[in-house]
């Protein structure tokens, strides 16, 4: 069977011989002594190497299905990311102010490596959740923030980017996706989107969507070109999650390597 290693050695021979994080500046990192770091390291190689490790193999032989517009993943996912959730991974280094552990975006690379080295197509469930969580954080709403951030930061929901279309990749200055602005202040997003890693599966409760398109009086090419929050779920305004929203999934790409991601 094929094993992983993490190469926790290495990596703090880079982060206190090549980089010398805990003598850095940067708000943080003091924090960063060796046992600290090695702490962390240690804890999720064991993650990577008995959790994901295992799983990469048989979770691309099965790969996931779309059952009645579901996507179910591999055998064995579901327990996974309880584990990786249990353990706090995800929120390593998110915001504090809405459940984040706070440390420096390097541990975040560190631990990252070794769960996607140990099994790509689980990882990319929560690699992308990450982005979604990132975006928001930086441009979204204090009120966006609120709703969905404290859920992101968990995986209780996951998040995606929604960019590509069957027409165009690249230049996103030629989508068709378009976004109506509806009287009690929402948009309705009409298009279809392709390739988009993590895009439906069954192990959170909702997937929270980034999408692009383009609302009226944008402009012409990208300048047109928003970014919008589409929920699988709607968010009532007390968090809670309230209708299905139109939101499909017509297939599961066929991506070499990661069967196991949707």
């Amino acid at each position: 069977m094929p094993s992983y290693a993490a190469p926790t050695q290495d990596m703090q021979f880079v982060l206190h011989e090549v980089l010398n994080v805990s003598q850095s500046e940067t708000p943080g990192y003091a924090d960063l002594d060796r046992d600290f770091t090695a702490a962390i390291l240690d804890e999720a190689g064991k993650i990577a190497r008995d959790v994901l490790a295992p799983l990469n193999a048989s979770g691309d032989a099965e790969g996931c299905r779309l059952e009645n517009g579901v996507v179910r993943t591999p055998a064995g996912f579901h327990e996974a990311f309880a584990a990786v959730k249990d353990g706090g991974w995800p929120a390593i280094d998110c915001d504090p102010a809405y459940g984040g552990q706070g440390l420096p975006y390097i541990m975040s690379c560190a631990t990252g490596e070794m769960f996607v080295s140990a099994n790509m197509a689980f990882n990319m469930y929560q690699g992308l959740t990450h982005g979604a969580y990132s975006a928001i954080h930086a441009h979204g709403t204090e009120a966006q923030r609120m709703a969905y951030l404290p859920k992101l930061v968990t995986c209780d929901w996951t998040g995606t980017m929604n960019l590509t279309e069957p027409h165009c990749g690249t230049d996103l200055g030629m989508m068709r996706t378009r976004a109506e602005p509806q009287a009690d202040g929402s948009y309705r997003i009409t298009g279809q989107k392709i390739f988009i890693s993590a895009g439906d599966h069954d192990l959170a409760e909702n997937v929270i969507h980034l999408v692009l398109a383009k609302a009226p009086g944008g402009g012409e090419g990208t300048r047109g070109v928003s970014l919008f929050i589409v929920p699988k779920i709607l968010v009532n305004d007390d968090g809670s999650l309230g209708a299905r929203n139109a939101v499909s999934v017509g297939n599961i790409e066929e991506k070499m390597g990661i069967h196991g991601n949707a």
